[in-house]
C-alpha cells in the first residue's frame, strides 16, 4: 500500500470573515466553527480560541490534538469509521496542514487531564508548544453523562480539524513524502537479505473514558491484528481517552506516529518493515493474556526477526507490555521495548509495575515524576480548577504568584511512550 503526504506548512493563525489558506497562514471563521460544533445538542457552549508558539497561554485541562488532514486522491476520508465512509485508508494522497493543530478542552474527566503552555518552562516539554492552535473549549449541555460529554468533545475537535483540511484539498503541496508497504510475501522476497521488523503498537483500551478508536471501533473490543503502516499515518486510529497526559497519545501522535516513521526511514536500507500488529490493553488479567498470547502468535506467525512494542499510560498497562515482550521473546524473536518510567520524584522507585528479565532492550521517555515550576501566564485557555487534582498536582501548588508546581506527568506529551518527545534515558 502507498500513500502520499503532501505538506503545507502554516506558519500563522489568524480569525477572518472566511476561512482559507494564503502565503502559510490559516485563516479561520469563527462562528463557522461555533456552528458546526454547535449543531450537536450535548454542548451548549463553546469558545474558540487561537494560541500561536511563544504566547503567554496555558491551555488546561487538553482533551485532545488533531492535525487537519484531507484526503486528496485514493480510498477513504478522513478519520475513517468516524467522520468518513469506513474504507480502508492508507493510499492515495492527503494533504497535511504542517504546524497546525486543533486543540480540545473541557470539564470532562479533569484529575486525568493535561497543560500545555504556549511558552516558559513548560513549553519545552511539549510538542504541542510548537504547533499553530485552534483551541475549541466545550461547555456541556444540563445533566449530560461524562461518557456523552467526552464523545461530543471529541467529535467537536474531529469535525474541525476536517473542517480545516478540507481547505488544504485543492492546493499543492510544497513537499511529498511517499510511504510504502509491499504484501508480505512480496516484501520478504523483496527485501530477502534484509532482517524482518515488524512493529506491536498497544493501544489504551481500558474503558470508562480511556479508549482508543480503530476505524471507529473501540479497541477494546478487537482482538490484534495486522494493519498497513500507512493505515496508522492516514487517521485510522484515534485517541478517546482522559488519561495521564505525560503518556497519551492523542489522534496527533497517531497520525504522526514517529515509530512507524523512523522505521519506514530504516525500510529497505538496513530493516525490512513488514507491518504493524495492533493489540488492546485490557483491565482483566484472563483479557491480558489472551492479547498478548495473540500478538506473540501473530508476531511468529509473520516470521519476522525483531519486534518494536510500544506502550500506552503506565501501571496496569505495564502488564500488558511485559506480557507482549516476555511472549514475543519466548518465539526467538529479539524485542525492544518503547516505555516511559514512574521512578518517584527523587528517579530511585522502580520504573514499571512489572518487568522480566526478558525485557532488555528499553527506550525510555523519561521519568514522569519529575517536578517542574510553571510559570504563570497571561491568558488561561480553559480553567485551572483541577490544577492539583490532576495526575502529578498535589494541593496547594499554585503560589500567591501564580506558579504552579506539578509532575512533568500533567504535560501534554511531556514522556510520550512514541518516543515523540525530548527526553530520555542513557546507560554510561
Amino acid at each position: 500500500m502507498k500513500l502520499e503526504l503532501g505538506n503545507i506548512h502554516i506558519n500563522d493563525i489568524q480569525f477572518s470573515n472566511e476561512s482559507r489558506i494564503e502565503d502559510h497562514t490559516l485563516y479561520v471563521n469563527k462562528s463557522d466553527i461555533e456552528n458546526l460544533i454547535l449543531e450537536d445538542e450535548h454542548i451548549k457552549e463553546v469558545t474558540v480560541d487561537i494560541a500561536k508558539p511563544g504566547d503567554s497561554t496555558r491551555i488546561t485541562p487538553v482533551k485532545d490534538v488533531i492535525e487537519p488532514r484531507v484526503k486528496v486522491s485514493g480510498k477513504g476520508g478522513i478519520f475513517p469509521g468516524v467522520i468518513s465512509e469506513d474504507d480502508t485508508v492508507g493510499n492515495g494522497k492527503t494533504n497535511v496542514l504542517k504546524g497546525s493543530a486543533v486543540v480540545t478542552t473541557g470539564k470532562i474527566v479533569g484529575f486525568q487531564e493535561g497543560i500545555i503552555d504556549m511558552s516558559g518552562k513548560g513549553a519545552e516539554y511539549t510538542p504541542f508548544s510548537k504547533t499553530y492552535n485552534l483551541v475549541i473549549a466545550c461547555y456541556k449541555a444540563d445533566d449530560i453523562k461524562p461518557q456523552a460529554y467526552e464523545r461530543a468533545v471529541r467529535m467537536a475537535g474531529l469535525k474541525t480539524a476536517a473542517h480545516l483540511g478540507n481547505l488544504a484539498k485543492d492546493l499543492e503541496a510544497e513537499s511529498i513524502e511517499t510511504y510504502e508497504t509491499l504484501p508480505i510475501m512480496k516484501s520478504c522476497k523483496e527485501y530477502k537479505n534484509l532482517p524482518s521488523v515488524a512493529y506491536v503498537q498497544m493501544l489504551q483500551s481500558q474503558g470508562l473514558l480511556h479508549d482508543t478508536y480503530v476505524y471507529g471501533v473501540d479497541a477494546k473490543q478487537i482482538i490484534p491484528t495486522l494493519i498497513y503502516p500507512t493505515e496508522i499515518m492516514d487517521g485510522a486510529i484515534i485517541s478517546g481517552n482522559c488519561v495521564s497526559a505525560c503518556d497519551k497519545n492523542t489522534t496527533f501522535h497517531h497520525q504522526n506516529n514517529c515509530v512507524v516513521h523512523d522505521l519506514f526511514k530504516r525500510h529497505g536500507k538496513d530493516i525490512n518493515f513488514i507491518g504493524v500488529i495492533i493489540t488492546n490493553e485490557n483491565v482483566y488479567l484472563a483479557d491480558k493474556e489472551r492479547s498478548s498470547n495473540w500478538t506473540a502468535k501473530l508476531a511468529d506467525f509473520l516470521g519476522v526477526d525483531g519486534v518494536v512494542i510500544s506502550q500506552e499510560g503506565f501501571g496496569n498497562p505495564d502488564t500488558d507490555l511485559i506480557m507482549n515482550c516476555k511472549k514475543i521473546e519466548d518465539k526467538g524473536i529479539d524485542t525492544v521495548i518503547i516505555t516511559d518510567e514512574y521512578a518517584g520524584r527523587d528517579g530511585a522507585s522502580q520504573s514499571l509495575a512489572d518487568a522480566d528479565e526478558k525485557a532488555n532492550a528499553v527506550v525510555t521517555g523519561g521519568n514522569a515524576n519529575e517536578l517542574i515550576t510553571l510559570p504563570p501566564m497571561k491568558k488561561i485557555i480553559g480553567h485551572l480548577d483541577y490544577v492539583g487534582k490532576i495526575a502529578g498536582g498535589f494541593k496547594d501548588n499554585i503560589d500567591e504568584e501564580g506558579n504552579i508546581t506539578i509532575e512533568l506527568q500533567a504535560i501534554i506529551g511531556a514522556t510520550n511512550e512514541l518516543g515523540f518527545n525530548k527526553l530520555t534515558a542513557r546507560e554510561y
